[in-house]
């Protein structure tokens, strides 16, 4: 039986490990300062001066498809519509930093 329960345990970890999404090292307070050098003359506050129903809000994050690092990585990083593909003028962990920065004043409610 402790066989059986050992060996039911060990693939539960191997599952768990195989399958689940890494965690993004990234600095949040590194992400304001990128954000507000790059992002903040069209997201200022969470907002889009360019498509107001596009906002940084949770509401409009989880409605577009957005709110996740993933997602935000993509689209900064490659641009899309108006919004310009900063992959040359940032670096990938500046980047990161940033969609840290996005999802954790998205939480706050950008307060």
């Amino acid at each position: 039986m402790k066989k059986v329960i050992s060996v039911l345990l060990l693939g539960i970890a191997i599952f768990t490990f195989a399958f689940s999404t890494p965690a993004l090292a990234a600095d949040t307070d590194n992400g304001a300062k990128v954000f507000s050098a790059n992002c903040a003359s069209c997201h200022a506050g969470g907002k889009n001066l360019v498509n107001a129903a596009k906002t940084l809000k949770k509401e409009d994050l989880e409605k577009y498809g957005m709110n996740s690092a993933e997602a935000i990585i993509a689209q900064v990083t490659n641009g899309k519509n108006a919004m310009p593909a900063f992959k040359g003028r940032l670096k990938a962990n500046q980047i990161e930093d940033v969609a840290a920065y996005v999802l954790d004043k998205a939480d706050k409610s950008w307060k």
